[in-house]
């Protein structure tokens, strides 16, 4: 069934769920999700009496950084933001709209998740509960910023809708401190360098938003150093041959995912005059560089067979994306998709099978930025 005229944005032709309200995107395996955890393991992994290892002075120190919330009068817009909205047309428009709800439902994802941390070790842990709390302020902070932008395209999210109705992904505790740490790493890294892109090439800033990732990006590197004190508070995560496997397995989606997504709406990184695989090939970079800060094992992203391998994915993500747009029956669909799933499999059972770098150490002194330039 087609959506009426009244039902879709005349200028991008993106679907509405009411006037000024978009339709949320469909769920697929790239898209950002919400999760959910065995809340009760969770307490008891930050429980003071059953956590001997957690550095409670540590813990302290990160509390007091959040208490400050240097960012508390960050987020204030003007008028400019509106004005840059409606000078951007046509497709470059509806790929803009795209960027900022991927990157709200993202960030909202996270409000959720550490709201309801917050809430379930109160008793337990307080000093680590308050911490999840502040984080979700600033998680609400950037959704609630990255909305507002939508609406100067005039088409927000519902986010009280998709609090009720997005399938929420269930992962254990430990698989939750690895994602939401390679997360907040990654998107640091993100912000940060599109930022430094467009503060030396001012001409692509087609929207104010990118000239607050500078400050933004930090709240990402803090709730970062927080998940790194306390992987470093379980050995068992970052120690053992198992947590080996682990921590590849989570580097290795977290880039893979990234470098699917961002290849699949490129015009968005060039509409900033930035080139998306050297963009994406030097976040990731950066992002293996810290990460080997903390995790036992990171992927040689510097070995050549990783970048070709994540190269073969594009193109048959590609395939298998024109084959969901052609008119054929599902039957037919399912055939053409078979053997491009297996060639996918293939290729990430090879990235995985790559030889890894063992790293690990828990000297944090937080970011290295000796290299900030883009490495191409």
């Amino acid at each position: 069934m087609r959506a009426s005229a009244a039902d879709v944005d005349a200028d991008t032709g993106i679907k509405k769920m009411r006037e000024g309200i978009k339709e949320a995107s469909s769920e697929n395996l790239l898209t950002p999700r919400f999760y959910t955890t065995d809340f009760d393991e969770m307490e008891r992994l930050f429980s003071n009496e059953i956590n001997p290892n957690l550095d409670e002075t540590e813990i302290n120190a990160i509390l007091n950084e959040f208490r400050e919330d240097f960012n508390q009068k960050h987020f204030v817009r003007n008028d400019a933001f509106k004005a840059a909205a409606d000078n951007i047309k046509g497709e470059p428009r509806r790929i803009f709209i795209e960027f900022l709800e991927r990157s709200c439902t993202a960030e909202f994802s996270g409000f959720l998740l550490y709201k309801e941390l917050g809430r379930r070790m109160k008793k337990t842990a307080p000093a680590v509960a308050e911490i999840f709390t502040l984080m979700s302020r600033d998680e609400a902070r950037h959704a609630g910023f990255l909305n507002k932008a939508m609406s100067d395209f005039n088409l927000a999210l519902d986010l009280g809708f998709l609090t009720k109705n997005r399938q929420y992904t269930f992962f254990q505790p430990k698989f939750i401190l690895y994602a939401t740490y390679l997360s907040e790493k990654i998107g640091y890294w993100r912000y940060i360098s599109i930022y430094r892109h467009l503060q030396a090439n001012p001409n692509e800033q087609l929207y104010p938003i990118f000239q607050y990732f500078e400050n933004w990006c930090q709240d990402e590197n803090r709730h970062g150093d927080f998940f790194s004190a306390i992987l470093k508070a379980r050995p068992e995560m970052i120690n053992t041959f198992e947590a080996k496997l682990w921590a590849r397995f989570f580097c290795l989606s977290v880039y893979v995912t990234m470098y699917l997504n961002d290849h699949g709406r490129s015009e968005f990184y060039e509409s900033l005059g930035l080139d998306t695989t050297k963009f994406n090939m030097h976040v990731i970079h950066q992002t293996n560089k810290t990460t080997a800060t903390i995790f036992p094992q990171v992927i040689d992203t510097y070995n050549p067979e990783f970048k070709e391998r994540l190269d073969k994915l594009v193109g048959i993500n590609s395939k298998l994306a024109a084959i969901g747009k052609s008119s054929d029956s599902d039957v037919m669909k399912n055939l053409a998709r078979a053997p491009l799933f297996a060639g996918f499999a293939a290729e990430l059972i090879g990235l995985l099978a790559m030889k890894p770098i063992d790293a690990g150490s828990v000297d944090i002194t937080g970011v290295p930025e000796s290299d900030p330039a883009f490495m191409y």
